[in-house]
């Protein structure tokens, strides 16, 4: 995956945000964590992974891609907010189960509040062992968020 590309992208899109809502002198960090545990909550029921009470299948690959892409987009922009513009980590190895992967992603944005680089690298490291445990490569996460960038970019053009 090309991060330096998706910083980039990332960048471009806060920064019209920023701009178009007049938020220059406002500290967005903690609104970001928040989106993106809202993000996170939202592929979980995508997957259905925790809905140990039902038997109805996850939704469509399509669909929980999507809701991964989003949490990418504010991982990306915190990212930004740290002065981080690259990444060359790797998934960690594998969760043993997708609910587990989910809480060592959720754990890991608990400790980005510190706002330091290492907790940082934590939290990508562990959303792409999750996306990796629910069954996403590479390839189409970069394709899905290239598509949701321009989606976004749609949507400011719409007044979202």
């Amino acid at each position: 995956m090309n991060f330096e590309l998706l910083f980039t992208l990332q960048k471009q899109l806060d920064d019209r945000i920023v701009q178009e809502h007049g938020l220059d002198d406002v500290d967005l960090f903690e609104n970001k964590l928040l989106a993106l545990k809202v993000e996170l909550g939202e592929l979980a029921n995508e997957t259905r992974c925790f809905k140990y009470w039902s038997k109805k299948a996850p939704s469509p690959k399509e669909t929980i891609l999507e809701e991964y892409v989003d949490g990418i987009h504010f991982i990306l922009s915190l990212g930004l907010e740290l002065g981080i513009t690259a990444f060359e980590g790797l998934p960690k190895k594998a969760a043993s189960s997708e609910v587990q992967a989910f809480h060592d992603v959720y754990r890991a944005i608990d400790r980005l509040v510190s706002k330091k680089e290492e907790p940082y690298y934590n939290l990508m490291e562990s959303y792409l062992t999750l996306g990796q445990t629910i069954g996403l490569e590479y390839k189409e996460i970069s394709e899905a968020y290239l598509k949701k960038n321009k989606v976004n970019h749609n949507r400011q053009d719409q007044g979202y």
